[in-house]
C-alpha cells in the first residue's frame, strides 16, 4: 500500500522547512542545499524526496546538476485550513475582550475591584 504525503507532514519537520525557505529564494542544486545542513546528503535527499512527493519541490536537470526549486502553491492548502481557525479563535477573543469590558465597568458601577 502507497502512502500519498500532504503538504501538512511537508512542514511538520523543520529541516524540510528550511529547505523550502532556502529554495523559495532561488533554486539551489541538491550539492547546495546538503552543504548548508549538518545531517548527511543521504538525509537531505529524503526531506527533498518527501517534499517533491508533496507538490512543494520540483527537480530540475541542468547538465550534470539537478536543481531543488520550490512550489509554494501548495502552501495554500495550509494557509487556508490556518485562516479557517483563525477567524474562530479571533472571534472568541474578541467576546473575550467584550466580557472583560463589561465586568470592568459593572464592577465601577458597583465599586467594586
Amino acid at each position: 500500500m502507497i502512502t500519498r504525503r500532504d503538504v501538512f507532514q511537508a512542514i511538520a519537520d523543520p529541516t524540510r522547512r528550511e529547505i523550502i525557505h532556502r529554495i523559495a529564494q532561488a533554486p539551489l542544486s541538491l550539492n547546495e542545499v546538503a552543504e548548508t545542513f549538518d545531517i548527511s546528503r543521504q538525509a537531505v535527499s529524503k526531506h527533498i524526496q518527501i517534499l517533491t512527493e508533496c507538490g512543494l519541490v520540483t527537480m530540475r536537470q541542468q547538465g550534470r546538476e539537478r536543481f531543488c526549486e520550490a512550489q509554494l502553491g501548495k502552501l495554500n492548502e495550509v494557509a487556508s485550513w490556518v485562516d479557517q481557525y483563525k477567524k474562530h479563535w479571533v472571534g472568541r477573543f474578541e467576546a473575550l475582550d467584550t466580557y472583560l469590558t463589561e465586568l470592568k465597568e459593572n464592577q465601577k458601577e458597583n465599586g467594586t475591584k
